[in-house]
């Protein structure tokens, strides 16, 4: 049994987080076993999914790196998308930086990973140059969401906003109602559906049954942010009933 330890950096607020990640990679210790899986978190305050308070929490990002150092994790991944992509495109390549940055700082070579820059690498993985998404923000920031996505070459063709300003109350969403919500969104044109683009949305309940009803590839930040971890641990990117991503062929 190999234990690979795994750091994440977490709004204070977050609830899914810490439980959707360990949930699929138990699912797949069980699946392959082997690997087991070990969490530790350094939380940054953040209570409301504002810009100013994600500017806030931003700037606590290497003050939580420093603390996950002295576990000496494997990986570490940062894990609010919108916090990264409302300060505008390519910001997820310098969040990386500066987390890796402190990271060394006291000593750990352990790779950096953003759930904004995950998302973007599971859609580069399944080929997805169109897609439709939905996240749990106010409008505006929703708008930013699909303005860092198209920037990286990526069509959105459609987008909802459940428009739910409490991160608290963004996960204590049911993800059932995720089963019901994709089907108000044109996938005429959709290479893929990002059925959450929220780490703190939760939907993996909901993900191989929406990818079943829709037809087409479906991924979260969650499973993407998954699918990153377990490639840079080096490890077959496969977890059960998780969706294609996770479906050990990318």
């Amino acid at each position: 049994m190999t234990d690979h330890h795994i750091g994440l950096i977490v709004p204070s607020s977050n609830l899914t987080m810490e439980t959707e990640l360990p949930r699929m990679l138990r699912a797949r210790e069980e699946a392959e076993p082997g690997d087991r899986f070990v969490f530790h978190s350094s939380r940054a305050r953040m209570r409301q999914v504002t810009p100013e308070q994600l500017r806030a929490m931003n700037a606590q990002a290497e003050r939580a790196a420093r603390e996950l150092a002295d576990a000496r994790p494997d990986v570490v991944a940062t894990a609010c998308l919108v916090a990264i992509m409302a300060q505008g495109p390519g910001y997820h390549c310098s969040a990386e930086d500066s987390i890796r940055d402190a990271l060394r700082a006291e000593g750990s070579e352990a790779p950096v990973i953003s759930s904004a820059g995950a998302l973007l690498a599971g859609l580069g993985a399944l080929k997805a140059g169109r897609v439709a998404i939905i996240t749990p923000y106010m409008k505006p920031l929703t708008q930013k969401v699909v303005d860092y996505i198209e920037d990286a070459g990526v069509e959105i063709v459609d987008a909802l906003s459940l428009e739910v300003a409490d991160n608290l109350a963004v996960g204590r969403l049911d993800p059932q109602g995720l089963r019901e919500h994709w089907r108000r969104l044109d996938l005429s044109r959709a290479d893929a559906l990002v059925l959450s683009a929220c780490v703190q949305m939760p939907s993996l309940p909901v993900v191989q049954a929406v990818e079943d009803e829709a037809g087409l590839p479906v991924l979260t930040a969650a499973t993407a942010t998954t699918y990153r971890i377990l490639s840079e641990l080096g490890l077959a990117t496969t977890v059960p009933q998780a969706g294609s991503l996770l479906g050990g062929t990318y």
